[in-house]
């Protein structure tokens, strides 16, 4: 699990994704404070995953609420990036396994991955674990001076039926559990 000293580092890979590419919709750099405070409030409900190489942080993932209304409170959407000297070499598979067993076990139900289209390498790794197209945002953003289509991909974890229990949050859920899995899947290689 991440700790807030990773900030910096997560952000050092977070950058060049808003910077060079559509993956993130930001325009700018973000402050650190800042940054800080999105990790912070990520971590009061869901799992912020790393994956560290020779001590170094290679990628990371995490859960993030998917809507802000209280019926939504069983989705969330999932994110995941990888430092570009990292890419390919299933890091991103390793952490999305870990990432989604701890979901399933808050109790989560759907999870949705918002992915800017054309982007094959994403829409295929989605649909590796799952994932279905849901729905597509036509011309919904505008960046690089271009506008921007935005493919809803959803991972069903549980049916709906009945009344949900209460959503666990992260740090609520048995530390034997949570160990169990990270440590089953999140192999910190030296």
């Amino acid at each position: 699990m991440a700790v807030l000293e990773d900030a910096k580092e997560i952000y050092a890979i977070y950058e060049p994704y808003i910077l060079n590419t559509v993956v993130s919709f930001e325009y700018d750099k973000v402050p650190l404070e800042i940054f800080e405070e999105r990790i912070r409030k990520v971590k009061s409900g869901y799992p912020w995953l790393v994956y560290t190489v020779d001590g170094e942080i290679a990628g990371y993932a995490y859960c993030s609420l998917h809507r802000e209304r209280a019926a939504y409170a069983w989705d969330c959407e999932c994110s995941v990036y990888i430092k570009d000297t990292y890419h390919k070499q299933g890091i991103g598979t390793v952490l999305y396994n870990a990432l989604f067993e701890l979901a399933e076990a808050q109790g989560v139900y759907n999870i949705y991955s918002l992915i800017c289209v054309p982007n094959e390498g994403s829409v295929a790794l989605h649909k590796k674990f799952g994932f279905t197209e849901v729905g597509t945002y036509y011309k919904t953003a505008y960046k690089f001076g271009e506008w921007r289509d935005l493919l809803v991909m959803e991972k069903r974890l549980r049916t709906p039926q009945g009344a949900p229990d209460r959503l666990i949050p992260v740090s609520e859920l048995d530390n034997r559990l949570v160990e169990e899995i990270l440590k089953k899947y999140i192999k910190h290689e030296q």
